[in-house]
């Protein structure tokens, strides 16, 4: 009998048997039964916990195949996070705040997540604004792995002066008299970036176990219940595992994590690939946390970073000796594969090694894949396929789009990357983020870019032959991502014996405008058939955490993407339900009318000025 059933929901289950239902039953963490409420219902007991779902939409639980959680969640409780802040007042008064509330010798980190076209002013502050803003506390943005912006007093901090030589691949720019000015470029890699963002202080492990959790709360909140994670520099085995393993075995996961192993040291790839793979079994783990093979990185040389406002770099010759080994060792180990490479030039070589080895080596249905993969051509997604692989997208040109634009041209860009060509070659394709750094975790900005082929500054940058239907995007970010852990037999469908993984909407992403896809939220997220994250009515079914560790953290004050609150949220939903909202009419959440949200001022701390000089979405409804 049923542990939980949901009714009177909207059911998406992407089960092309059983496309749609209005209720669920779990029973021991897996669908019991799918169908009408009356069917389902009878499955209920007095011990069964009944949760009406009042008419909202209901979708698996999403599946990021490409997110770095692990490393993410350990510096989450430090950065400030500029994720969906439309304009770059609110996120300088968000910055202003943070200097105020964070102690010595702390630093304000924003780390990635946002670009500067999402600003309505289409800049980056200067550091003239930053160094008013912070003129003692250090403070570092990362923007993209393009460039960071430091203050005086973050350049004090990590020890840049008019001494210190420029690192390779990087750029310190400097004064007339030669002094560091505060930033720093990728020339053409972010090696400097990295370094630089590793020279701030860490938290302690206490404070790295509440980080990791308040991070996958957050993931919970926009509907996430599973991540593939792409292990990441700076980010160690097993040292830097430690804290996910423990969270695990108290039994604290709220995500269900897939990791892979990122090699750590140029020229010692081998050598990190074959001591892993005599201490982890393949796949070794269990539903909540697992291992799932090797990358992004297999071999630094084979790396081609992703800086549209560079040239595309040229692998290194030599290159094909190094992957070749480590790609020979993890096929006989029988260990999955991933490789991050941007451009098609570098993923041809890539295919050549592979196709190599596979004749000495099959991979007989080894699961190895290509991420990102923006500018692949027919040609070699058809060699993709022949091997069996797969290809892991990301949004990473929503943030990007205007600079590849510029630099290539539009027409290029109408196919950066060719999803719809992928699909079409029958090749297995899973969305994701590549969050933290380079572009925002929140799955709902990603799924708009999929369907809207628009950039989050607006730019429109697909035509319809490279744009996805809502449903089919979704397939993608859920049982599309399930292949690539072998997962596909278990999670991203609402079917019977599949994980009782889900999520409520705050809005319908099937029926709302393109523009609100982008602030949908989980009212309701459940993974295992137990509840992890409620808001608004479904708010008491979710378990307390404790308070963000410290207590000067960002996300004590801010949270983390910045989207539409709930109470925006559940009046959106009450609108469209009624199909009866007009341009003029009052707004009840925001209490403008024919009064624009511009008029009120900015940053706005209360729901009536929450979206500053962009006013809100109520006119869509």
């Amino acid at each position: 009998m049923a542990d939980m059933i949901v009714r009177n929901a909207r059911i998406t289950t992407l089960d092309r048997d059983n496309p749609s239902a209005t209720a669920l039953a779990v029973a021991g963490g897996n669908l019991l039964a799918i169908g009408d409420d009356a069917t389902v219902m009878a499955h209920a007991t007095a011990g069964t916990r009944i949760i009406d779902a009042g008419g909202r939409r209901l979708i698996p639980g999403l599946n990021d195949s490409h997110l770095h959680l692990i490393r993410g969640g350990l510096n989450y409780n430090l950065e400030l996070r500029w994720d969906g802040v439309r304009t770059l007042a609110d996120a300088m008064a968000m910055l202003e705040e943070q200097v105020a509330r964070t102690p010595a010798p702390q630093w304000v980190r924003v780390v990635g997540g946002f670009s500067e076209h999402q600003f309505a002013e289409k800049r980056l502050p200067t550091l003239q604004e930053l160094n008013e803003a912070a003129p003692e506390t250090p403070v570092f943005i990362l923007h993209l792995y393009d460039r960071a912006l430091l203050n005086r007093a973050a350049l004090r901090a990590v020890g840049y002066t008019k001494d210190s030589p420029d690192p390779p691949g990087g750029r310190l720019e400097r004064d007339q008299a030669g002094n560091p000015t505060g930033l720093l470029l990728a020339k053409p890699n972010a090696l400097i970036l990295y370094a630089t963002l590793a020279m701030g202080p860490k938290l302690p492990p206490e404070f790295q176990l509440n980080s990791t959790r308040h991070f996958m709360r957050e993931l919970n909140r926009l509907g996430i219940t599973s991540v593939i994670d792409a292990g990441g520099g700076f980010q160690n085995y097993p040292e830097d595992y430690e804290i996910i393993q423990k969270l695990h075995a108290d039994g604290e996961l709220t995500v269900r994590i897939a990791y892979n192993l990122f090699t750590q040291k140029k020229g010692g790839e081998l050598a990190d690939f074959d001591r892993w793979s005599r201490m982890l079994t393949p796949l070794q783990g269990d539903g909540m946390l697992r291992h799932n093979g090797a990358g992004e990185m297999l071999v630094f040389s084979a790396a081609d970073f992703e800086d549209f406002r560079e040239p595309r770099p040229e692998l290194p010759q030599g290159m094909e000796g190094e992957l070749e080994d480590v790609v020979r060792l993890l096929a006989q180990r029988r260990w999955p594969f991933r490789i991050h490479a941007t451009y098609d030039e570098s993923i041809s070589r890539v295919l050549d090694v592979y196709e190599k080895v596979n004749r000495e080596v099959p991979f007989d249905g080894l699961h190895w894949f290509i991420d990102h993969a923006e500018t692949i051509s027919e040609r070699n997604i058809e060699r993709v396929r022949a091997l069996r692989g797969g290809i892991a997208v990301q949004h990473r040109m929503a943030y990007q789009g205007e600079y590849f634009a510029e630099r290539y041209g539009s027409e290029a860009t109408r196919n950066t990357p060719p999803v719809r060509k992928m699909l079409d070659a029958g090749v297995p394709v899973g969305a994701g983020t590549d969050a933290t750094r380079v572009a925002s975790y929140n799955p709902w900005v990603s799924l708009y870019w999929l369907v809207t082929g628009r950039t989050v500054g607006g730019l429109s940058m697909y035509g319809e032959d490279n744009r996805l239907e809502r449903e089919e995007a979704l397939r993608l970010y859920t049982h599309g991502s399930a292949w690539f852990s072998h997962e596909q037999d278990r999670k991203g469908l609402l079917k019977v014996g599949h994980y009782a993984d889900f999520a409520l909407l705050s809005s319908d992403f099937l029926r709302v405008p393109e523009e609100a896809i982008q602030d949908i939220t989980s009212v309701l997220t459940v993974v295992g058939g137990k509840v992890v994250h409620g808001s608004d009515d479904f708010g008491p079914l979710a378990p307390a955490l404790p308070k963000p560790m410290p207590d000067w953290s960002p996300v004590n004050r801010f949270g983390g993407y910045q989207g539409g609150t709930q109470a925006q949220a559940r009046a959106m939903f009450a609108r469209a339900q009624r199909h009866s909202h007009s341009p003029g009419t009052s707004c009840a959440v925001h209490g403008h009318g024919k009064d624009h949200a511009a008029h009120h001022p900015t940053p706005g701390g209360g729901l009536r000025d929450f979206w500053g000089a962009l006013g809100c979405l109520c006119y869509a409804f």
